[in-house]
């Protein structure tokens, strides 16, 4: 199953890539906030698994917004892939990886434009983002599947400078500039992907290549992430999880690249779709 948030309302994305409005086709039993399916997922998925849905409606991508565009807490994962350790120069987590918060206002759709603040090193990182669709408290790894709604794409957009400078890191500042937290196009369902715990993921800048890497390799896959963040916080309905990216941020590179004026960053996982972010200055 995949849903989508099209223009605001929440909709089913049939097999033919059309859209279906879910409170129209439910005749009011599931409102339209995109966010508010999650606290009813269990039930949604029971009414849309066995729903006789009408016919949808064509759409732009340009349209749609993020699938869980208001969640209550976004945790975000650093160093969960050992060759971006490496290449930020530091050792690979054996025990917690480190978890920042991205702030909900940077939270966009799939295809923005995104004002590069000024003066900024802006970086890319592309991750495979976990939706929470069941109150996850102390949950252990082999059950945590069950309390996750969906996979979706995101880009965990970094500005190396606000994140970096000064006694201390700002990774939650340098990541959540305006535009900064771009997820979509949809959200898939784990029984919907050929294997939820091996999708590859990468993006492109202006058609190179810059990232690729596959979700087998996380240091601590999707669900340990679910138990060790569980284990200390409840995961609430519609969380979201950025669960790390891959090598080849532009920090890690020698020299250290940026994104400029006119780059078209294309961002994917295989299996659920890709974002597309135009930057200006």
């Amino acid at each position: 199953m995949r849903i989508a948030n099209l223009s605001g309302r929440l909709v089913l994305v049939t097999d033919d890539d059309t859209a279906v409005d879910v409170e129209q086709a439910s005749g009011g039993r599931f409102g339209p906030d995109p966010q508010g399916v999650y606290e009813r997922w269990n039930a949604f998925r029971e009414w849309a698994g066995a729903a006789d849905l009408p016919a949808g409606r064509p759409f732009a991508a340009a349209d749609l917004g993020s699938p869980a565009p208001a969640p209550r807490q976004l945790l975000a994962i650093g160093l969960n892939y050992r060759a971006h350790a490496d290449e930020s120069g530091f050792e690979a987590p054996d025990t917690l990886p480190p978890v920042f918060t991205k702030y909900v206002s940077s939270i966009t759709g799939p295809v923005t434009e995104v004002r590069l603040p000024k003066g900024g090193h802006t970086d890319w990182e592309v991750e495979l983002v976990a939706v929470i669709g069941e109150r996850a408290d102390h949950v252990d790894a082999e059950d945590a599947w069950l309390y996750i709604a969906g996979l979706t794409v995101g880009q965990d957009i970094s500005e190396r400078i606000t994140q970096l400078t000064g006694p201390a890191p700002q990774f939650g500042l340098g990541k959540s500039y305006p535009g900064f937290t771009p997820m979509g196009p949809y959200l898939v369902t784990p029984d919907a992907l050929d294997d939820s715990d091996d999708l590859e993921l990468g993006c492109s800048i202006n058609g190179e290549e810059v990232q690729k890497g596959r979700t087998r390799d996380l240091i601590f896959s999707v669900p340990a992430l679910v138990s060790r963040l569980s284990a200390v916080l409840p995961l609430l309905p519609g969380d979201v999880i950025f669960t790390g990216t891959p090598a080849g941020v532009g920090i890690g590179r020698t020299p250290q690249r940026w994104l400029t004026h006119g780059d078209v960053l294309v961002s994917r996982v295989r299996g659920i779709g890709e974002l597309r972010q135009t930057f200006r200055d």
